[in-house]
């Protein structure tokens, strides 16, 4: 896939198939829509290691029920997790701050910088999803009325630049990001609660519509990241290669500690795969044989 998570656990599978297993194993680029619905379809390619199957919940099911398509690993345990952030250090200082409605109470710690004595949410670029529920979520916890401007970043470069900027300067900042992502692993950012349960209907309802005028409170959706591997590689495999594939499993906080790195470093998925076997060898040791391990090492 062509995000840098997903890059990066691509190439570390080609690694443990190829060198630990035995495998003649290659990466195809592929998309997140594309891949899963040939996989459901057509079988091919035979595994998509990180995929966000909320994104497509009925390709899924109907590959499932045509006995196309397994689930191995849940990739990432934490799951795909959105919502409004506040610096670490913000929170460490100010620790009453757990909600979204706490934060609202003082728009005085979030200084807007355009505008003198209002706070500023900053929001992500046009076209983004959560920049839609961010804009709805402004409206539903009446934030306006709480002394708080809702700041268009412009582009996910410009959402970056604002929280790094806070960063170097250890000003108080709150706004849309996600993880797992390089940014979070290089600036630590805690998630606020909503204050409310998840409510999916009213979330499909509203929430995630620009255009419905009365959104309520909710609490984001955490997105379930699963590896998927067609029926037919399933069974044609050696089991130990499966075994493999339902164990591989990472915690957001190592994925975007190695994306930071591979950041920093301009790093391919190809070279931080390897940076990631030589630095976490506790993790990886535990995915795969006692003898995959030895041949892995040799490798490296």
């Amino acid at each position: 896939m062509n995000w840098q998570s997903a890059e990066v656990l691509s190439a570390i599978d080609k690694f443990v198939l190829s060198n630990g297993y035995g495998c003649d194993a290659e990466v195809t680029i592929g998309d997140t829509v594309p891949t899963i619905t040939s996989m459901a379809e057509k079988g091919q390619p035979d595994v998509a290691p990180e995929a966000w199957i909320d994104l497509l919940p009925d390709v899924v099911k109907h590959g499932m029920d045509e006995g196309k398509l397994v689930t191995a690993a849940t990739a990432l345990p934490d799951g795909g997790v959105q919502g409004w952030w506040i610096p670490k250090y913000v929170a460490d200082a100010h620790p009453d701050l757990k909600t979204i409605g706490d934060v609202l109470k003082h728009p005085e710690l979030f200084p807007d910088p355009e505008h003198a004595g209002k706070g500023a949410i900053f929001n992500g670029p046009q076209g983004w999803g959560g920049t839609v529920v961010t804009a709805q979520l402004y409206k539903a916890f009446a934030a306006e009325n709480a002394g708080f401007d809702l700041v268009d970043t412009g582009s996910a470069a410009g959402l970056d630049g604002s929280i790094a900027k806070a960063y170097e300067r250890k000003q108080a900042w709150v706004g849309y990001y996600w993880s797992p992502t390089a940014l979070l692993g290089k600036y630590p950012m805690v998630k606020l609660d909503a204050g409310v349960p998840h409510d999916a209907a009213e979330w499909k309802r509203c929430n995630t519509v620009a255009s419905c005028p009365d959104p309520k409170p909710n609490a984001w959706p955490v997105d379930h990241v699963y590896t998927l591997v067609s029926k037919t590689f399933s069974e044609r495999v050696n089991p130990s290669v499966m075994d493999y594939l339902k164990k591989r499993a990472w915690s957001n906080a190592t994925v975007n500690a190695l994306m930071s790195w591979m950041t920093d470093n301009q790093a391919s998925g190809e070279e931080g795969a390897k940076h990631f076997f030589k630095e976490n060898p506790d993790i990886w040791a535990k995915w795969v044989s006692p003898d995959a391990a030895k041949k892995i090492k040799a490798a490296l």
